[in-house]
């Protein structure tokens, strides 16, 4: 989708969109910037007030929270691959601080509801969990053209992954292991 695609949609000149960004990858990049912070609020409000968590409940709710955004799971692959290398440094360096407000936000509760991950865990746990959903939205979401393949091929069954339970695996092992490292430190 280009700038003009975008403008079309939204109603508006493309004109009236230069006027606030630069090219189409800062406007991606605002929605990603956005959805770090809606994510961040997304586990408050499943995770607030608990105080019981395990790295159970802390997987299902990073998987329940992101599931429930698909267009961020979908820009968290494109972020650093495409749309930070298309726009001004400037535009990098406040998506970057607002993202890394967001992420502070979140190793803080994770460091809270699991209190032996630690700083430096919760910063791990996060990063690990982010580039899982990135890697598995995009592998959940096949174009066209591969969800054919692995219909008729079942040699390539494997290639089709379901989201949420997948995701909700991995962060689960994730945080066990950063607890269980942090334990052996």
């Amino acid at each position: 989708m280009n700038l003009g695609d975008i403008a079309g949609e939204v109603g508006v000149h493309k004109s009236a969109l230069l006027r606030y960004f630069e090219t189409r990858e800062e406007i991606y990049l605002h929605l990603t910037a956005a959805g770090w912070h809606e994510w961040a609020r997304a586990l408050h409000e499943r995770l607030d007030g608990r105080t019981d968590a395990t790295p159970a409940t802390v997987a299902a709710a990073i998987a329940g929270s992101l599931t429930d955004r698909p267009l961020f799971c979908d820009l968290l692959a494109h972020a650093p691959i495409t749309l930070e290398r298309h726009v001004s440094m400037e535009s990098v360096r406040s998506f970057k601080l607002s993202a890394l407000d967001a992420l502070d936000d979140l190793v803080a509760l994770f460091t809270r509801l699991l209190p032996g991950l630690g700083t430096s865990g919760g910063r791990n746990a996060v990063a690990a969990v982010t580039a899982l959903a990135a890697a598995l939205w995009q592998t959940s979401h096949p174009p066209d053209t591969l969800a054919r393949l692995y219909a008729e091929d079942p040699r390539l069954a494997h290639a089709v992954v379901d989201f949420a339970p997948r995701l909700e695996h991995l962060a689960r092992a994730v945080l066990t292991g950063l607890l269980a490292s942090a334990e052996d430190a």
